[in-house]
């Protein structure tokens, strides 16, 4: 590309008042004349905030992507955009993802730049920065902020998130003493970084890796570790060569792509929660994705050995190896796609080692031998759910029994503690009201706590239902992202304490056991729930947001504007 036909000469190429302007302002940060010769502009697009804890160490790798840019050749600026702290967010972080794709989207449509970095790493940071910089498609690639280290607690290993779930329910059953719960939560997250066990970051980082969207290794290198680093650095680097070879987000991301993300994630272990995010960058790149498309990756073994689903955590599998072994493992199972080296993806295994198969299994010895998320439908799902067998109850994936009825969140959280609660082990719960248009958001509030009384039995596990998301670092049998949601009048709103349900994971198959009769006669009596948000961006999302089938982006935003901005603003 030659230097005038570059997105950047339309801001600071002009000979006029407009160029005075534009330039005139940056030079006030002490920017020389030559920096504004034509060079690529790079934006580094930086969600670090220390709201957000797993991405509080994106400040410092932003100065490793500059220091790329400079060398060559390039002109780097970084800018904010909002930040998504998943543990800190209240109702929960999912409500803001299409925020922040907004604010991704508008701040690169509007600000004179050639490329951007994307430095992400918080679970909707990573999917919310892609959605919005597909839909201005201007040369792209991801840096991860990278996983904490491992957790450490009485000499053992402990992992974010799937620990806490299991220490607080050694608390609620009087194994494990207050005390020592607290003091296990300092030794949990003892470094910068995203959770270290296979939770949505990790997973969302092993996507984008496998998607060719960024630089090999980038999903498991610890965040503090000096290659992280050398990373950002060589990240830099290889966005100007993109921007002087041309090469868009669009040019890189195929249907092939997402299928390799669909097989990675099945490889890994990954979050339930890559679905929403998949679907939801495909309606941004204009791809063709849908629900049963994830049913790809459903006879995929496990080969990743990492919380929740296995036992180590993502310090250990990048010292194993990485997601290179991953790729060099999957084979010929991959799909021929290009990524932001300009290559094949088949390119990021090449030379990869495993250095210890019982972190990354050889697909001769998988951890498990199907491990893919399982699409659901019948009735109760008329436009599917998910399930992930990898991490639940393989006795409780084909289950029929009576259902228990929580009609909100706040009726289980005042509920389930009740020693006479009339539940059993085999009693399915079932939670309303928590998808998209409900809660609203779709929060991660699916792997419900198993009720005390149970919970002191030694019970660990039950059949869970909800139109609600749960953590990547969560576990058990639970049935997610039904759709329609309640809140939309899908079937789910219509069950009742006593109808009988039928979990079949085998046959993809989720059924309320009601006469169709008695359906429309609840279904005349039913009326949605009043709306929690009246004003601003919540009532904006609520009454344009997608189901979760469709990847909850909000309908006006799906596909891409790539139109050049013309108008001045003086």
């Amino acid at each position: 590309m030659t230097d005038d036909k570059r997105r950047n000469r339309a801001w600071y190429g002009k000979a006029d008042r407009d160029g005075f302007i534009h330039r005139s302002w940056m030079k006030n940060q002490g920017f020389p004349d030559h920096v504004f010769d034509g060079r690529p502009v790079i934006g580094i697009c930086n969600t670090w905030s220390e709201l957000t804890p797993c991405n509080s160490g994106l400040r410092d790798l932003a100065e490793g992507v500059k220091r790329g840019v400079w060398e060559a050749g390039g002109f780097p600026v970084e800018f904010p955009v909002m930040s998504l702290g998943e543990t800190q967010m209240k109702p929960t972080a999912m409500l803001f993802r299409n925020l922040l794709a907004m604010d991704v989207e508008e701040s690169i449509r509007a600000y004179g730049i050639d490329g951007v970095v994307l430095l992400g790493g918080c679970d909707k940071t990573t999917p919310g920065q892609l959605m919005g910089a597909a839909s201005v498609d201007l040369p792209t690639i991801v840096v991860s902020s990278g996983p904490m280290l491992n957790g450490k607690w009485q000499g053992k290993d402990i992992g974010s998130g799937t620990d806490v779930w299991k220490f607080s329910e050694a608390v609620r059953a009087g194994e494990m003493t207050l005390q020592d719960f607290m003091a296990a939560e300092s030794g949990m997250s003892r470094s910068k970084g995203v959770c270290m066990t296979m939770g949505t970051a990790s997973t969302m980082a092993s996507i984008v890796e496998a998607m060719g969207l960024s630089l090999p290794t980038n999903a498991a290198l610890p965040a503090v570790d000096s290659r992280r680093m050398a990373l950002a650095h060589m990240t830099g680097k290889r966005i100007v060569e993109m921007v002087e070879e041309e090469l868009k987000l669009s040019d890189v991301v195929s249907r092939e792509s997402f299928e390799n993300a669909i097989l990675a994630n099945a490889a890994v272990g990954g979050s339930t929660n890559a679905v929403v995010h998949l679907l939801a960058i495909a309606g941004r790149v204009g791809i063709d994705l849908s629900l049963d498309d994830f049913e790809l990756g459903s006879d995929v073994p496990l080969l990743v050995n990492c919380m929740p689903s296995g036992q180590y955590l993502m310090e250990d599998f990048c010292y194993a190896g990485g997601m290179p072994v991953v790729l060099k493992e999957l084979g010929e199972m991959m799909r021929p796609a290009r990524t932001v080296l300009g290559g094949d993806i088949g390119v990021y295994a090449d030379g990869a080692e495993c250095w210890n198969e019982d972190v990354i299994r050889p697909m001769s010895n998988p951890l498990k031998p199907a491990a893919g998320l399982r699409v659901l439908r019948g009735n109760l799902a008329p436009q599917g759910a998910i399930i992930k067998p990898s991490a639940a109850t393989e006795s409780l994936l084909e289950h029929e029994a009576e259902a228990y009825v929580f009609e909100s969140i706040e009726e289980f959280k005042a509920n389930i503690d009740r020693e006479d609660l009339p539940v059993t082990k085999d009693t399915i719960l079932v939670l309303k009201g928590c998808g998209p248009k409900g809660y609203p958001g779709m929060p991660e509030v699916g792997n419900m706590p198993i009720p005390a009384r149970l919970v002191k039995e030694g019970v660990r596990d039950m059949v869970r239902l909800s139109d609600a998301r749960m953590s990547g670092t969560a576990y058990g049998t639970v049935v997610l992202h039904i759709s329609p949601e309640a809140q939309a009048g899908g079937t789910l709103a219509l069950v009742k304490t006593g109808d009988r349900i039928r979990l079949s994971a085998s046959e993809g198959a989720l059924e309320l056991l009601v006469d169709e009769a008695e359906l429309e006669i609840r279904r005349a009596a039913w009326a949605p729930d009043p709306a929690h948000y009246t004003r601003g961006y919540a009532k904006m999302y609520v009454d344009h947001v997608l189901q979760a089938d469709q990847g909850a982006d909000l309908d006006f935003l799906v596909g891409k504007d790539t139109r050049p901005v013309t108008r001045e603003s003086h």
